[in-house]
């Protein structure tokens, strides 16, 4: 899972990157692009190493993309911010609602339809070129994908409204247009960047209707993050943190792209690895090889529950836990699963 971070400038994106990764890539300059991948913290992996003693022990990643920025033209720099972003599956769009002597009072809603704006924008001029480039070669009697510009076309209606690509689902996820990479397509989960002492989240009225949000208290998170485990449970218990930053916003990037985690165990390793929700277990062979999807012969399945409750794939076995699934099966969340394949 890749992320990206951006908001307007002041408004805490290198806090709010070293808050959720650990202050990993801190040395980094602004000039330049940060990335860092962390480990999804999950305890169904701590539990089953405990199990099987594993030689090694593979957490799923998340990989934040934090894009330099320059001062300048706010639309060169916007520009440069969403090429770098297209390859991430999601945004963070980190929102200023803290207190700035240099930058006045915090105006959430208006910074957040700013940088929206700016994504629509850029979208609408690579639909609008592509659109009339195609009815310009249809004039030509040049053959073209008239499914393609349909749905480009309606693209286009969207946009010139001022609204993003990701209200109309059917248009964000559409296979013909995912070539495109649209921004204002993408997932997006909504940062307030809040003063220490502040948990509560601003009202982004009806330009993110249902739009998941989270409050961050970007500098006490950074500061968290940078401590030992003794020292941040007692800097937890006193700023009332029950949950990280970086743990919070993992959970919900995963709500947000329906993703979930299957497992695969042994004595070599105990892996976790991440899927999309309904995905068949054909697919989900495919995150560990493609060969393993190739030979797909069936899947030996127990859930994570029913493992930890019989203490052992035998007992899980001798129970009727454990069964024998084929491609079409959904892989569910938690499931253990052993791939017989055959190349």
């Amino acid at each position: 899972m890749k992320l990206g971070i951006m908001g307007l400038a002041g408004s805490g994106r290198s806090t709010i990157f070293e808050a959720l990764t650990q202050n990993h890539g801190a040395e980094s300059r602004k000039v330049e692009d940060r990335t860092a991948s962390v480990k999804v913290p999950d305890l169904r992996v701590d539990d089953l190493a405990a199990l099987y003693q594993p030689s090694k022990i593979t957490y799923a990643q998340v990989e934040y993309l934090l894009p330099a920025f320059t001062t300048g033209a706010e639309r060169k720099e916007g520009a440069d911010v969403f090429n770098y972003v297209r390859n991430c599956d999601a945004l963070l769009h980190i929102v200023r609602n803290f207190s700035n002597n240099g930058s006045g009072p915090a105006t959430p809603r208006e910074d957040f339809l700013k940088l929206e704006r700016e994504l629509i924008f850029s979208d609408f001029l690579a639909v609008d070129k592509r659109v009339e480039r195609m009815n310009a070669e249809r004039a030509k009697n040049k053959k073209i994908d008239e499914q393609e510009l349909e749905l480009l076309t309606e693209c286009r209606k969207v946009l010139e409204k001022d609204a993003p690509l990701r209200s109309r689902p059917e248009l964000a996820g559409a296979p013909k247009l995912r070539g495109y990479a649209f921004i204002s397509a993408k997932p997006m989960l909504a940062l307030f960047n809040n003063d220490d002492s502040d948990t509560t989240a601003p009202s982004l009225g009806d330009c993110f209707p249902s739009g998941p949000c989270e409050v961050v208290r970007g500098k006490l998170e950074r500061e968290l993050a940078q401590m030992q485990a003794e020292g941040a449970a007692e800097f937890s218990r006193e700023f009332g943190i029950e949950q990280s930053a970086m743990d919070r916003v993992i959970r919900r990037s995963h709500q947000l792209l329906g993703l979930i985690s299957f497992f695969t165990v042994g004595e070599d390793e105990v892996r976790a690895w991440t899927v999309k929700r309904n995905s068949t277990a054909v697919d989900s062979a495919e995150a560990i090889h493609s060969d393993i999807k190739k030979g797909f012969i069936r899947a030996e399945i127990v859930s994570y529950d029913h493992l930890i409750r019989c203490g052992s794939e035998q007992e899980a076995k001798r129970k009727g836990l454990s069964r024998l699934e084929g491609k079409t099966y959904l892989v569910q969340d938690g499931d253990i699963i052993c791939f017989r394949f055959n190349v």
